[in-house]
């Protein structure tokens, strides 16, 4: 099999269909290709969505084991050579998926390749980063980033304009597509994974990290689009409350430490 397309699902059914139906109908140029979706125990039935299509199989889990860790089961249970891992708040744009493919496929130094992300009213959404300093999300949750605009835009790759293939550092965990197996230069096979310490948040930036540090290429590739109707949750309370009143800003902020104490705090750009 080509690929296997992982979409965690987490009380995202409505967005989830429209993801699916987005997929079902592109033209994926005969690629031999299935779905898993792993319903990460948010208590809402796929079943119906799960017969959509025989490409389509259902994993419900007995436990929220967050984005990392639902993405792992899927990624075990894979039978694709490559895998694609997709948000449900996603839409395919014509040829995205077999855009992505072909590009691996035709490098092998990259090990994981992004789109291009649009929001819903097809304006450009920023998805490739600089790896942060320990200070950003300081700049970007609080008044303070008013003050240093430059340091806080650059983070976000700004100054680029997003429609060329570029090497990136890290890109938005929402569309992420790279090989199940890889051989690394001193001949060992290695199995990408998230890192299942990061609940929600920062596991995309890890994982693009750990692609690098094993010698292979974070690409973004503009030639592939896709829509992402993204809602930031850990930031609709302001700073000086958030970390009292949302947990998933405490789970931000946890994962935040969690990402410089496993790759030191002088580390980013």
């Amino acid at each position: 099999m080509d690929l296997s397309i992982i979409i965690v699902n987490y009380k995202s059914k409505k967005k989830l269909e429209s993801c699916l139906d987005s997929i079902l109908k592109a033209d994926n140029q005969g690629l031999d290709y299935e779905i898993l979706l792993v319903e990460n125990n948010s208590g809402e039935d796929l079943n119906d969505l799960a017969k959509l299509n025989p490409n389509i199989r259902l994993l419900n889990l007995k436990k929220n084991l967050g984005m990392g860790g639902g993405n792992n089961c899927g990624l075990e249970k894979a039978k694709g050579k490559y895998i694609f891992v997709l948000n449900p708040d996603t839409v395919i744009k014509n040829g995205a998926i077999v855009t992505l493919l072909n590009y691996l496929k035709s490098h092998p130094d990259t090990g994981i390749v992004g789109p291009k992300l649009l929001n819903p009213d097809n304006s450009l959404q920023y998805s490739c980063f600089h790896f942060p300093k320990l200070y950003m999300p300081i700049l970007r949750r609080t008044f303070l980033g008013k003050y240093f605009p430059a340091i806080r835009d650059s983070f976000q790759m700004t100054d680029y304009n997003h429609n060329s293939i570029k090497e990136v550092d890290w890109m938005l965990g929402s569309s992420l597509m790279f090989k199940k197996e890889l051989i690394l230069s001193d001949g060992q096979v290695w199995h990408p994974h998230f890192d299942e310490r990061y609940f929600m948040y920062f596991e995309d930036t890890d994982i693009c990290r750990t692609f690098w540090s094993k010698g292979f290429k974070v690409v973004y590739n503009p030639e592939a689009v896709l829509v992402h109707d993204h809602a930031r949750q850990s930031a609709k309370y302001p700073w000086y409350s958030a970390i009292f009143l949302d947990p998933l800003a405490r789970r931000h902020i946890g994962s935040w430490l969690k990402y410089f104490r496993k790759w030191g705090f002088k580390q980013g750009a």
